[in-house]
């Protein structure tokens, strides 16, 4: 079976973990966290990286230091992970979603501005498949209106925007390190900060609400609790494992792209014949060939493509409900003017096999049996 995904590992992270292990020190913020630490804020140019247990912890963090209040409202796509939403909702807030471009399948930057109301504090973006969202559109609208911007960057690691990386250009940015994605510690996050102005409130609410941080800088003589927080620190033994796979980040990231493009050159076929649908890339933003996607006709389509492919030994998956069909979207959301693509595009999505141990034959194996799907369907291939 060529599955879905396949955490990734490399022999490094095991020699880190007994290191640390030996080290005495697996709780948080030891030297593997502030290896990996240094390393975003180098990579990213970013003025302080804050590693947590999840992206999920990430984005509440981030809602927290937004000042997010009861009756607050917080703009989003609705075709994205439930995470994005939990963590506005927790703080009391009402959700505006907002439809996506069916290029990128990224809020749609065009339509934020009509969504606006006076009770509007935060716009979060998502950065789908690493692809960034029309940033500088987003943050003249911000500006405009004094509001703040959360990029759920899930995705995003080693992907930028005319330059500047994911997770930088807004107030605050979240990175996930979760198993499926390009970089990945098991379970993690990180939260990055545009400036320091919120520094010693955000790490602060990282150490349950303690100034442990300032003491273990020799800032203070002895911490204590000073405000509200809660547990948001991975241990040693999960950045030890990061850490191996951040050494190698670039071969990591020359691979998965690597991959991608002999996808998108074999499919090209199929894509200038207009059966499938390719993913969008804008030239103005560089990638991390975090997913590898195709568009069907529609849902049926996809259901059948998902079964002659498992038929075959390969393990393709589809992506979001939107939130706001969901239970929750309902209640806790709503929906600013019409929804043209989002929950259109969403049932047309397949997601292709994409991880560090695929190898090149056995992507030109999934696009051969795309091929034969096509040719074995009447009327499909003419």
């Amino acid at each position: 079976m060529i599955e879905f995904n396949e955490p990734l590992y490399v022999d490094k992270s095991l020699d880190y973990i007994q290191e640390a292990i030996r080290s005495n020190h697996i709780c948080g913020d030891g030297s593997f966290t502030r290896k990996c630490s240094g390393w975003i804020e180098k990579q990213t140019k970013t003025a302080k990286c804050l590693f947590t247990t999840s992206c999920t912890h990430a984005l509440e963090m981030a809602a927290f230091l937004s000042n997010i209040q009861e009756g607050d409202e917080v703009l989003m796509p609705s075709y994205t992970f439930a995470s994005t939403a939990d963590a506005f909702v927790m703080r009391g807030a009402k959700l505006v979603f907002v439809d996506i471009r069916p290029d990128t399948m990224n809020i749609d930057e065009r339509l934020i501005e009509a969504a606006i109301t006076d009770k509007t504090k935060a716009i979060a973006v998502v950065h789908y498949a690493g692809v960034s969202c029309e940033m500088d559109t987003i943050m003249d609208i911000a500006n405009k209106y004094n509001l703040i911007v959360i990029e759920d960057a899930a995705q995003g690691m080693m992907s930028s925007y005319k330059g500047q990386a994911l997770g930088t250009i807004g107030d605050f940015g979240c990175f996930s390190f979760h198993e499926t994605k390009n970089y990945s510690m098991g379970e993690g996050g990180a939260l990055l900060l545009k400036d320091d102005s919120c520094k010693e409130r955000a790490e602060i609410l990282r150490e349950k609400g303690t100034n442990r941080s300032k003491f273990y800088r020799g800032e203070v003589d002895k911490y204590s609790w000073v405000g509200i927080g809660s547990s948001y620190l991975p241990s040693e033994l999960n950045m030890a494992y990061l850490w191996g796979q951040l050494e190698k980040a670039e071969e990591i990231n020359h691979h998965r792209l690597l991959l991608w493009n002999k996808y998108y050159e074999l499919l090209s076929p199929l894509f200038n014949r207009g059966i499938l649908e390719a993913p969008v890339v804008p030239d103005h933003c560089i990638h991390n060939a975090h997913m590898f996607y195709i568009k069907v006709k529609d849902e049926d389509e996809r259901i059948r493509l998902i079964s002659f492919l498992k038929v075959n030994q390969i393990h393709t998956v589809f992506h979001y409900i939107p939130l706001h069909s969901a239970p929750s979207g309902k209640k806790y959301g709503r929906f600013a003017g019409k929804d043209i693509y989002t929950t259109k595009e969403s049932l047309r999505i397949l997601r292709l096999p994409m991880h560090n141990k695929l190898t090149e034959d056995q992507v030109e194996y999934v696009c051969e049996k795309i091929f034969e799907f096509y040719e074995n369907a009447k009327g499909i291939t003419g």
